[in-house]
């Protein structure tokens, strides 16, 4: 009987190539330059994420205290006045939550400055 030694191959598409070549970069070493830019990537989103994080808290916090406050008046007989000051304090804290957001940004971004200003310069060099 005779032996047949056939191969088969098969080429990906362009989008599958550029898939694979992703896929593979991502468990590659990254080099001082990539390691540099990412880490400045990050300190950049966590500036806004910290402040992002601390004004949905207290937005939905108040709103809930307002949800409190409109159940007291409305459902809740002899509760009227209570409900009203609760309301008051939920909707104050839903107003404040968008300043509070500036704040901590503005925070944050004094506290990160310095080492984005360095990791910046290094990278541009």
């Amino acid at each position: 009987m005779e032996e047949k030694n056939e191969v088969f191959s098969y080429t990906y598409s362009a989008s599958q190539q550029a898939e694979i070549k992703g896929i593979r970069e991502k468990y590659m070493p990254p080099t001082e330059e990539e390691d540099k830019m990412e880490r400045l990537r990050r300190l950049d989103r966590s500036v806004t994420k910290t402040g992002t994080a601390v004004s949905i808290i207290v937005g939905v916090i108040s709103t809930l205290v307002f949800g409190v406050g409109m159940c007291c008046t409305m459902v809740w007989e002899g509760l009227m006045l209570p409900g009203i000051v609760i309301g008051v304090v939920g909707i104050v804290g839903i107003v404040s939550a968008y300043p509070l957001y500036t704040y901590v940004t503005k925070k944050q971004r004094e506290r990160v400055a310095p080492e984005i200003m360095r990791l910046s310069d290094e990278l541009m060099k």
